[in-house]
């Protein structure tokens, strides 16, 4: 099955991706990918000062503020690492959502992708990349690589879990 990613707008020397089969329609998915009131713990919509907003609906143009566990964890005695993005894209009609790092693109250049397709079995295909490039890429790469991968691994299953409940 081809991919719905958009192909890569540029190369770096880390690449963190994951992908599952869900079974579940994928408008459901959809809905539950851009859920971010579920979850605000972990991902909150804010203004420039990273303040959060009253309306949480994914927008392009809109702020990202993430809170992970790398590795991932649902133990909150563990430090969480804070990430401030922004949305770049929202797509319905291709199911495309995508948020770029706010850093100096010199330090490091990063956009994390999600797309949803259809499979032949009538199943929803989750897909995310993110590149990394930049100088800071290396240190992304040596120092979290593998357990950056891991996280979004956990995404995956996490989304799959939330779109098949009942």
């Amino acid at each position: 099955m081809p991919s719905n990613l958009p192909p890569p707008s540029y190369s770096g020397p880390f690449t963190a991706n994951a992908s599952v089969v869900i079974d579940a329609p994928i408008e459901k998915v959809w809905d539950v990918l851009l859920d971010f009131p579920k979850y605000p713990e972990c991902q909150v919509i804010t203004d420039k000062n990273e303040k959060p907003v009253e309306d949480q609906t994914p927008a392009e143009g809109k702020y990202l503020l993430m809170k992970v566990h790398i590795p991932p964890t649902m133990d909150d005695s563990v430090p969480t690492t804070s990430a401030f993005e922004i949305i770049t894209h929202v797509e319905p009609d291709t199911r495309r959502v995508a948020w770029k790092n706010l850093l100096p693109q010199w330090f490091v250049r990063a956009e994390r992708w999600q797309a949803l397709s259809t499979t032949e079995e009538g199943k929803t295909l989750y897909e995310s990349r993110e590149i990394f490039a930049g100088v800071g890429a290396y240190a992304i790469k040596m120092f979290i690589g593998k357990n950056l991968e891991k996280s979004f691994e956990a995404m995956a299953e996490a989304l799959k879990a939330r779109a098949e409940q009942a």
